[in-house]
Formats: C-alpha cells, sequence, structure tokens
C-alpha cells in the first residue's frame, strides 16, 4: 500500500495539523491502494503563507531562469513515466497502455509545449506612448479533479510556475498519489522553496477555504458545474480572478455526405476512452434520420470492442469506473435511459459477466434518442452514447446546442467547408472536424455552464498573468 503522511509547503515536507485520512481505492479491485492525509484549516494557512512569500523573488525571475527549472521538472516526469502511468491506473481505472501514453505521456507535452513557448513569448508590447507589460498574478490556488489527474494538474502548474506564479495545489482526494510523485519531481529540481505547495483534503473544508482565503490571487478550477457554481461563489467576494473548466455533453453531427463507419468509429471511441469519465467526451452521436439503422448497427459493432476488462492488461480497453458512487450514478442514468422510451441498442445496468468486483459498467448505447431526455441533457460521466436524428442542417444545430454545455463538438463531413460552417455554429470551446487531433498549443475551455478561461497555448499562459500598462510622457 502506498501511504502518504506528509504535505508538501515551504520546499520542505511537513506534518499535517490533524490526523484524519483519506483511504485511496483501487476501482478495478475495491482494496485500499493507498492513504493520504487530510489537511486541516492550519496546514492550508501554512501553504498559503509560504505561496505569499515566495510569489515576489519567484516573480521577478528571467525567463531563462524559469525555463531552467521546468526542464529539469520535465526530465523528472519523463523519467518516472512508467510509475506515473501504472500509478495512475492503479487509482483511475484507466488501461495501462492508454495511461503510459495519456495519462503519464500527456504531462510530459504539455510542460514540453510551455518551455518551447516561453522562449519566445512577448512579455512586454510598446503601444504609442505605453510599455504594456504582462506580470505574474500572485498566488495561484490549483484545484483539479480525479479523472486525468496529472493532465490536469500540468495542465494549470505549468503555465502557472512559467508566468511567474506561485501555487498552491489541491488535487482530488480520489486520485491524489500522482500529485505527491510531482511534488517529488519539483523538490528533486530545486524549485525555490514556496513556489510549490501540495495540500490534500476535502473540497468541502480545505478546497471551499483556500478559494476564499484573503491570500490566494486567483483560482484555476476544473470539476463538476455543481463544484464550479460554489467555487465562483466564493470567490466573488474578494472578486479573485477566477478560470472553470466544467462539465460537457459534447454533440459529434455526422452530416448527411461524411465517411459514416469512420466517423461512428471514431465517436465511439471518443464516447468511451477512460470509460467516458472525460468532459469533452462525445456523447451525442447526431446522425441524418436516413442513415440511423446503419449508423446504429456500426456502432453496435465498434462497441463489441470495448469489452471491460483487467486495465493492468495490456489488451484492456475499457477500465472501471473510479467509484462505487460514480458506477450507481451512471447505471441509474442507464436506467432512466431506458425508462424514458430510448432504444437500448447494446449493453444496460446490469453487473458485466463474471465480473463480481470492481466498479465496471457495461459500454452502453441508445438510440432514437431525443433532445428532451435526461440521457441527451445531463453529463453522465460514463460509457454512454446516446444516438440522435435530425432532418436537415438546421435541425443539427439546433439539437447540438440544446444543452447548458458548451465545452466540445466535432463534425464530420465529406466536404471539409460545409463541416467547418456547421462548426461555426456550434456553441462549444472546441470542434474537432473530421477527427481532428488534440492540439496542445490550442486554446482548450468551454463556453455557457461548460465554464470560462482558457486552458493550454499561450491562452492558458495568459490566464496567469495581469496586463499593466506603464505611460510615458512623449
Amino acid at each position: 500500500m502506498i501511504e502518504r503522511t506528509e504535505l508538501y509547503g515551504n520546499g520542505q515536507w511537513f506534518t499535517p495539523s490533524g490526523s484524519d485520512v483519506f483511504d485511496v481505492i483501487n476501482p478495478a479491485t475495491e482494496e485500499i491502494l493507498g492513504r493520504i492525509p487530510a489537511a486541516t484549516t492550519e496546514d492550508a494557512d501554512r501553504a498559503v503563507a509560504a505561496a505569499v512569500a515566495a510569489a515576489d523573488a519567484w516573480g521577478r525571475t528571467s525567463v531563462a531562469e524559469r525555463t531552467g527549472y521546468l526542464t529539469r521538472i520535465l526530465e523528472g516526469l519523463t523519467s518516472r513515466g512508467e510509475e506515473i502511468a501504472r500509478t495512475i491506473t492503479s487509482e483511475v481505472g484507466m488501461p495501462l497502455k492508454l495511461s503510459r501514453r495519456i495519462q503519464a505521456g500527456l504531462p510530459v507535452a504539455v510542460l514540453d509545449s510551455y518551455i518551447r513557448l516561453l522562449s519566445g513569448y512577448a512579455f512586454e508590447e510598446r503601444i504609442g506612448s505605453s510599455l504594456v507589460v504582462r506580470e505574474p498574478v500572485g498566488v495561484a490556488l490549483c484545484i483539479t479533479p480525479w479523472n486525468y489527474p496529472l493532465h490536469q494538474v500540468i495542465a494549470k502548474v505549468a503555465p502557472a510556475l512559467a508566468a511567474g506564479c506561485t501555487v498552491v495545489l489541491k488535487p482530488s482526494e480520489v486520485a491524489p498519489l500522482s500529485a505527491f510523485i510531482l511534488a517529488e519531481i519539483i523538490h528533486d529540481a530545486g524549485v525555490p522553496a514556496g513556489v510549490f505547495n501540495l495540500i490534500t483534503g476535502s473540497g468541502e473544508e480545505v478546497g471551499e477555504y483556500l478559494v476564499r482565503h484573503v491570500d490566494t490571487d486567483m483560482i484555476s478550477f476544473t470539476g463538476s458545474l455543481r463544484a464550479g457554481r460554489r467555487v465562483a461563489e466564493l470567490a466573488a467576494a474578494t472578486v479573485k480572478r477566477v478560470t472553470l473548466e466544467l462539465g460537457g455533453k459534447s454533440a459529434a453531427v455526422i452530416l448527411d455526405d461524411a465517411d459514416l463507419p469512420t466517423a461512428v468509429k471514431s465517436v465511439v471511441g471518443a464516447c468511451f476512452i477512460n470509460s467516458g469519465q472525460t468532459c469533452n467526451a462525445q456523447t451525442r452521436l447526431l446522425v441524418h434520420e436516413s442513415r440511423y439503422e446503419t449508423a446504429a448497427a456500426l456502432a453496435i459493432a465498434a462497441a463489441s470492442a470495448y469489452a471491460p476488462g483487467d486495465p493492468q492488461d495490456d489488451t484492456t480497453r475499457l477500465g472501471p469506473l473510479v467509484s462505487a458512487a460514480q458506477r450507481e450514478r451512471v447505471r441509474d442514468f442507464i436506467r432512466q435511459g431506458s425508462a424514458a422510451g430510448a432504444v437500448l441498442l447494446t449493453g444496460g445496468a446490469e453487473p458485466p459477466d463474471g465480473m463480481d468486483s470492481g466498479y465496471f459498467v457495461r459500454p452502453t448505447l441508445f438510440g432514437r434518442v431525443t433532445p428532451d431526455m435526461v440521457i441527451a441533457r445531463e453529463e453522465i460521466f460514463g460509457p454512454v452514447l446516446s444516438i440522435m436524428t435530425y432532418r436537415d442542417e438546421e435541425d443539427a444545430v439546433q439539437i447540438a446546442n440544446s444543452t447548458q454545455y458548451g465545452l466540445a463538438a466535432a463534425v464530420w463531413s465529406g466536404d471539409a467547408e460545409r463541416a467547418a460552417r456547421i462548426a461555426r455554429r456550434l456553441k462549444a470551446g472546441q470542434v474537432d472536424i473530421n477527427g481532428g487531433g488534440f492540439n496542445l498549443l490550442a486554446p482548450f475551455g468551454g463556453c455557457k455552464q461548460s465554464g470560462y478561461g482558457r486552458e493550454l497555448g499561450h491562452h492558458g499562459l495568459e490566464e496567469f498573468l495581469e496586463l499593466k500598462a506603464m505611460q510615458f510622457k512623449e
């Protein structure tokens, strides 16, 4: 068992002031994988004070100095990649083959992108008689979720440190173990005391306390819509800058001239990755009424390749959900879908055959889903795909935009210009066209109730920078 007994602050590991702990559960076996401390508000004060004390000196370091520290952190992440992948597979359940590429590989790629970006980024520009400078906001509070635990951390911590901010990180207590590995790497990289601080605890107690804290200057939060609303509410009292990356109900619009087999297979994969526990998962497949039967058959065939299995097995493509609560939530949505009259094409709420332990759910497809159904409106966060039909382009756009979310979407067409025209009308922060790949330099984030602010690339860096105009007499 992995037992962590200390928190990290002011350049050293320290014993928490309280004795409470959180158990970390392996979702594939339901056994205790590890244990971490539950920080108190006193511990949170200690971390914030360290970040405040270090903020001025760190904010005045040169780009070359910050690049050097980030490069050493990158070397540590790379050298411990296999350990990180296995740790996250054990605490989240993503199949190991995918964890190596995504859970361990993506943070390395994101950090490397910020190292490269720093070398050419203009922190100052002359506009007439003014010198406009971009300065670090100060103390950045980063609150991260459990589904991509290290990627979400690096997507915040890397630009924060690159911008010259000091950081207080509060990872999810559900999957926190990779954050401790990162703290070790940052310590070994020689990052100055107080620049990075790690606090683990519940969102209700420690998270809310840190959000309200008068000495945290900005908040970068990724999580549920409910929690994001609460963060925004609490942060308003001190008028903090807040970036929120919340839920999604992403639509994949397959136009009538698209390569249907390729499109359907891609959408099923984009729905089921990480067992559907992905904020930008494509969970609504929109197809022209005339192609519904063919699309449904193709989706059933594609879903058959995602049998639940042991995530430590390199042949497994679908692991468990992260917790018993998450499993029951997803099963309840599946039951609601059937009760509402959606056609269950494959899967269902029953446990997968032969899987007596672990938080596994059958990969599930619903057909003939209508926009008013709960499964078409709410974020399920499990391997559940809703197939919906439309009459024409106008109808497709209306259905795609009919949820409260606006994080991501996709469009498929044999005509790239037609696809782009539809993509421009979709209310989403990011739209994949004909299977376009994830771009680490492009802004990631949403609109409507998917949140505000952006991560990745120079847009993500600028969330941690404050603009100052210095006027000179001519």
